[in-house]
């Protein structure tokens, strides 16, 4: 089960879990893989308390930093807050809140703390995240959407820190590589979240060709041994996968949103910008269908599609009855998400059933030869 990332990560399997709670990210990193905090979502201060407690309870282990910080974005380089609020037409105002008005979603109380609207989307509220992330003693830091800027490749390779991203296509793949990229992620177009169009079983391969000898982790409809195994089989350093610890013990996910989880399909998930503006795959809900309905006026460009939608996304987790819009972003691998685990039983299982495959394959093919 040892791969040359494992040995350029010190860890015991090449099994990568990219998540927004720390208690999975630890638990993971604690099990023998790494742990990936996605920052995204944390203020400045929020990632400093987050990364502390890591450091508190990984026992050791290493574990890794995501960050978004987008080439560009509209508003031009130090646009601000208002400055995107003041971008998001009317109409499009209206349209929120005439679905919310369908399904009877009250407005939040007014004592409620506003909602997060900006947060990470841009490079300028991205770079603190980066300067906090290199502050405590990560050993990967990865880039979600683009490659990150020379002079955050720079200061992580002068601390000894390994920089990977994501991408969606050989030819993304070739200029991560030559912008400085220690490690490409391969992300096919059955991952939760932001992905490209290409399915996992033609793009991982396509990416390992493109960037050899650069190592390529697999993304994309992997959460059980099997696909590990075929994902190695690709060429394929070791596994990145994303959509499986939402519903894992540690996880800090909502319990109505586990329990949609644990009972959808494959095919359950519909590749949207209504979320952030950019193809990310989530669950379908009736939110997700209203966007790509006849009334939609069509979504905005990041960062103004989630700012416009972040106060509906509150309420819809706030009140019971407007759950039935609530998306979250997750993969096709849903259909597999039957139960509730440890995220030390979920890696535990994923390398016995890889070495179980292995091992009969390479029967099979003795048996061939013999």
């Amino acid at each position: 089960m040892r791969t040359r990332i494992c040995d350029t990560f010190s860890i015991e399997f090449p099994i990568f879990a990219f998540s927004h709670c720390r208690d999975v990210v630890a638990a993971v990193s604690r099990a023998g893989g790494l742990g990936v905090l996605g920052a995204l979502a944390f203020t400045p201060e929020q990632l400093e308390i987050e990364l502390k407690w890591i450091d508190a309870h990984v026992d050791g282990k290493p574990y890794g930093v995501d960050v978004v910080m987008p080439i560009s974005s509209v508003g031009g380089e130090g646009a601000q807050e208002p400055d995107f609020q003041a971008m998001i037409p009317q109409a499009h105002r209206d349209f929120v809140e005439s679905v919310m008005d369908r399904h009877r979603v009250p407005k939040m109380p007014e004592d409620a703390p506003a909602p997060m609207a900006l947060l990470g989307w841009t490079y300028d509220n991205a770079r603190p995240q980066v300067d906090i992330a290199l502050s405590h003693p990560i050993k990967l830091l990865a880039s979600a959407l683009g490659p990150p800027p020379p002079d955050v490749t720079e200061k992580a390779h002068g601390q000894g820190v390994v920089v990977a991203a994501l991408v969606g296509s050989a030819q993304q793949a070739i200029k991560q590589k030559e912008a400085g990229v220690d490690v490409i992620v391969a992300s096919g177009y059955e991952a939760g979240g932001h992905t490209g169009e290409v399915a996992s079983m033609v793009l991982v391969p396509e990416v390992v060709d493109a960037v050899a000898p650069t190592p390529v982790l697999a993304a994309g409809g992997i959460g059980s041994g099997r696909q590990m195994a075929a994902a190695l089989a690709l060429g394929a350093e070791g596994v990145w996968t994303g959509s499986i610890w939402l519903t894992v013990k540690e996880s800090d996910t909502a319990d109505f949103l586990v329990d949609r989880m644990l009972g959808a399909t494959s095919r359950d998930t519909v590749r949207s910008r209504s979320m952030t503006g950019k193809p990310a795959r989530q669950l379908r809900t009736a939110w997700t269908d209203a966007w790509d309905g006849p009334e939609s006026p069509g979504t905005l460009p990041m960062p103004l599609q989630y700012m416009l939608t972040a106060d509906a996304q509150v309420r819809m987790r706030h009140f019971e009855q407007a759950r039935d819009l609530a998306t979250t972003p997750v993969g096709q691998i849903v259909g597999s998400m039957n139960s509730v685990r440890s995220a030390r039983d979920v890696i535990f299982d994923m390398v016995q059933e890889c070495i179980a495959v292995t091992e009969r394959l390479n029967a099979t093919a003795a048996a061939a030869h013999s």
